[in-house]
């Protein structure tokens, strides 16, 4: 009777708990909103997997990158690949937590930010997920809770977006560049250890044992079994284009001597001999290596990795040992620089550091991009190897060193990896609906350790300054050093006076301003404009010198007017120097200018002089207009912040004031229509060779016309010394 009675309490005590715990299932149920308790993943089970349950890592990983500009390569939209397409992130719930888990996923170590309102511009296409929330140490965003894969009810204009700390984790492979493939015994690391004493006393390191990092030491390769293309790929990750033949029988006996040494306690070893004694059995990490030449990494060839307890790891061998031949630009001695060819085909531009940039090929005596479609590794290590650096490092793709201007010559290269130039690789030629400059491919190439680190910003106490050791420094951009740029053989500064101390701000990315070359062909012409309507114009210098004696208000001006349409093609905002606190009021046009001389225009002859010349100051730098999907971010109008988005153009329209060249006092004849952008430097650019536009211009005393008109680097060197030298030709192509 007595287990009867406990079984029918136990059954009511079950019942009550089962009735308790139905009302909290309700209760958390109506408070919690469903989309808030369900992981991406979708789960087919019944069963709820717990919250403190560790996610299990997935076999593909979740392929994640960074779009839109202006950004810079650590920030940006962030886009998931997911069912074969690409889609964004809505910013509704969206936290810092969420920054450091995608930051991380893109190889950063955390994010110090994050941005909603689609800052980077609109994506496209899906956005794959809406109220994300995660913890921050999640692996991946998709094991972050949300409504789901493709549930959302946000649009475009709350894409999300991160800004990662500029901080890599060692190793990782970027999901937003196309980088090498390794296998899990990842080599994160090539150095050469010269043993010669003259190479070690020489940057770069050209020659010497391979050592590679691994976890968290350094060791060696044994050579048995190497080759001439294990070589090539050691030197391109070097920063080398070339390797150059080892006298192996020379460190043969350098290996022995010093075996022979150490036998005699007396008898002193060679810094060079240690290198093959110290721990000789336990420091060959790598057994063999089996290139076949094309590799960008050495992770990517197939390697046989030695037994952690075998006795020998080289036996009959020895530490591998390559030779390097470095590219011109660094390279010391004039003679090996002359027999080293550059391809004058070839460039990189926009980049902010030797080595890398937007790749740009020549044809027809004018320069073109190359679009990204099928762009690889292979393909920008042949560029970086044609242009004397070493291996490509990265492929970017997406215009990530900004965009071109002018034609797109090639779609679908696919080089091999051995060609000696991207010319002889198999590519597709560019039809109008192919490509367009957002698609503009470029590289990071490997190069060479020359001494110099990275460091974050640093400063020094002037008070310590007693001598100025540099003056008058004038450099064209391409020096790899002050010494190397022009500059005052004495000393002209004060002694001791630190307000005479040049410093620099150093940035990633900056802005490059192009002018829109056919527009001022298509819309030039000449305007006889009274003198009554040109007072403003006199009082802001836009007439020539001799309007100053005209009979005022009576005659008139002869002026050459067009209209200018002035792009950033860059990676940052192009910004007034001057903030709006110190902008100048000019009464007469009733309006600020933020910079005095934004832009010089100037009519030459065949010498080079100037027979006339005008200026346009930046009254107003806004965006008139921008690219498809580009947000306006300047305007003018209520007193607004002036600039020039990335992607967008500022329009200075024919008919305004000033945006003219007087040439009253000009005899008809053949001239040089020049127009420099921002020509004092005032603003940082990317690229200043394309600054200045010119064309061919002549004039016959009633009439103008203007051919040839072009960008300062758009054409060959050839071309442009015949242009220069021809001013008067009337063919529309150069040749």
């Amino acid at each position: 009777m007595l287990s009867i009675v406990s079984f029918l309490l136990s059954e009511v005590m079950e019942q009550s708990r089962r009735r308790r715990q139905l009302a909290y299932s309700l209760l958390f149920g109506l408070w919690l909103p469903s989309c808030l308790t369900q992981t991406t993943p979708s789960n087919t089970g019944m069963t709820t997997p717990k919250p403190s349950a560790s996610p299990q890592p997935q076999i593909e990983r979740l392929r994640v990158r960074l779009a839109g500009f202006p950004r810079k390569h650590n920030e940006g939209r962030i886009e998931l690949f997911h069912k074969g397409e690409w889609g964004t992130i809505c910013d509704d719930d969206f936290s810092i937590s969420n920054a450091n888990v995608l930051c991380r996923q893109l190889g950063f170590v955390s994010a110090t930010g994050w941005t909603h309102s689609a800052k980077y511009g609109k994506g496209q296409g899906k956005i794959w997920l809406d109220n994300v929330l995660c913890n921050g140490g999640e692996k991946s965003i998709e094991f972050c809770k949300s409504r789901g894969w493709g549930n959302s009810d946000c649009t475009h204009d709350e894409d999300a977006g991160v800004v990662c700390k500029d901080e890599r984790i060692p190793g990782f492979v970027d999901s937003n560049v196309i980088d090498a493939h390794v296998d899990e015994n990842k080599i994160e690391e090539v150095r050469l250890r010269p043993v010669i004493a003259m190479a070690k006393k020489r940057l770069p390191i050209t020659e010497g044992v391979v050592e590679v990092r691994y976890k968290d030491g350094w060791a060696q390769i044994c050579d048995l079994g190497w080759t001439t293309k294990n070589t090539h790929v050691v030197c391109g990750m070097l920063g080398f284009p070339h390797e150059r033949k080892v006298n192996r029988n020379f460190y043969k006996r350098l290996k022995k001597r010093a075996a022979e040494k150490v036998s005699k306690p007396k008898v002193k070893v060679s810094a060079g001999g240690r290198l093959y004694l110290e721990r000789q059995k336990s420091n060959f990490h790598i057994h063999s290596v089996a290139c076949t030449g094309t590799e960008v990494h050495l992770a990517a060839c197939p390697l046989e990795f030695s037994k952690p307890n075998a006795t020998s790891s080289c036996g009959g061998g020895m530490a591998a040992v390559v030779s390097c031949m470095p590219g011109p630009l660094f390279i010391h001695n004039s003679g090996l620089k002359k027999k080293f060819q550059i391809s004058s085909n070839v460039r990189l531009k926009g980049g902010a550091r030797v080595g890398e940039g937007r790749v740009e090929v020549l044809k027809n005596n004018e320069w073109g991009t190359v679009c990204d479609d099928r762009w690889n590794l292979q393909s920008a290590s042949v560029v970086c190897r044609e242009l004397g650096f070493g291996s490509a490092k990265e492929a970017l793709t997406g215009a990530r060193m900004g965009q071109g201007m002018g034609p797109i010559y090639m779609n679908e290269v696919k080089c091999l990896g051995q060609e000696k130039s991207i010319w002889n690789c198999p590519f597709r030629n560019i039809t109008s609906e192919d490509c367009k400059h957002m698609e503009d491919a470029a590289v990071r190439c490997n190069v060479p350790y020359m001494g110099l680190e990275n460091s974050e910003t640093w400063y020094w106490d002037n008070s310590n300054v007693t001598e100025m050791v540099m003056s008058g420094v004038k450099c064209v951009g391409n020096e790899m050093a002050l010494t190397q740029c022009q500059h005052h053989k004495t000393v002209s500064c004060q002694r001791a006076a630190p307000k005479f101390a040049a410093g620099v701000i150093c940035s990633e990315t900056a802005s490059d301003l192009v002018l829109n070359a056919p527009l001022v062909q298509q819309s030039v012409y000449i305007e006889d404009r009274p003198l009554h309507m040109l007072y403003c114009a006199a009082e802001e210098n836009c007439l020539s010198k001799s309007a100053a004696k005209a009979n005022w208000p009576y005659g008139h001006r002869r002026l050459l007017r067009f209209s200018s349409e002035i792009h950033n093609i860059g990676r940052a905002d192009f910004k007034p120097k001057a903030g709006r606190h110190s902008w100048v009021w000019h009464a007469c046009h009733g309006h600020y200018h933020s910079m005095d001389i934004f832009t010089n225009y100037d009519l030459l002859n065949a010498n080079g002089s100037k027979v006339a010349e005008g200026h346009k100051a930046s009254f107003c730098l806004e965006d008139t207009d921008c690219q498809e999907g580009v947000s306006k971010r300047y305007e003018c109008a209520n007193f607004g912040d002036q600039g020039i988005t990335v992607g967008c153009w500022d329009t200075y329209r024919h008919d305004i004031d000033c945006q003219w060249i007087d040439i009253t006092d000009v005899k008809p004849g053949n001239y040089i229509l020049q127009v420099v952008l921002n020509p004092n430097h005032e603003v940082a650019e990317s690229d200043f060779t394309n600054n200045a536009m010119k064309c061919n211009c002549k004039y016959d005393g009633h009439r103008i016309w203007l051919h040839n008109c072009h960008t300062g680097d758009a054409f060959s060197e050839e071309a442009e010394r015949r242009f220069e030298k021809y001013p008067g030709q009337m063919d529309n192509q150069i040749s």
